[in-house]
């Protein structure tokens, strides 16, 4: 299997209240015609938002909908977090702004951190978690690409999936 994602899908409760959240984030749809599903580009990868009963029923999971989702920070850690990464900690900063003034619920204010970086954490109005952070030992390439190490001939070092090792 080739290493990559195509898409991460978030099941919401009602698409064009979660597509409106996300378009005043500043972020654009793709142009596509349909009320049950909205996409947006994000570099080579789309997020798609599709009602959580229908993306539930599509995987033949139970929808969950009974759990209370009522409040827009997340019931419980269900062990993952989307990350947003910006250039700088003010990039951090107004990122979590940004979101909070379109509906988030603040879960972390944004502050210095164990790694080194400086981040915070909002939920989104069906309470999905989002990391908004700045690591200072990354840098983001002018196509917003994350590039965690350099290497003579990738953007990332990679680990041999034998050996564990980075390649001579």
């Amino acid at each position: 299997m080739e290493q990559r994602y195509s898409m991460v899908t978030l099941g919401v409760r009602d698409v064009a209240a979660a597509k409106i959240f996300y378009q005043a984030l500043g972020w654009r749809a793709v142009k596509f015609d349909s009320k049950d599903v909205c996409f947006f580009r994000m570099g080579p990868v789309l997020l798609g938002l599709y009602g959580r009963a229908a993306l539930a029923a599509d995987a033949g999971l139970d929808a969950g909908l009974d759990k209370g989702l009522a409040d827009s920070a997340p019931q419980k850690f269900n062990g993952v977090a989307i990350a947003w990464n910006g250039r700088s900690e003010a990039d951090v900063d107004a990122a979590l702004k940004t979101a909070i003034a379109a509906g988030a619920t603040l879960v972390k204010p944004a502050q210095k951190v164990f790694w080194g970086g400086y981040s915070g954490y909002f939920a989104d109005p069906d309470g999905h978690l989002w990391e908004v952070a700045y690591n200072p030992f990354w840098t983001i390439d002018e196509t917003g690409a994350v590039i965690v190490a350099d290497a003579p001939d990738s953007p990332d070092a990679q680990e041999d999936a034998d050996t564990g090792e980075a390649p001579a």
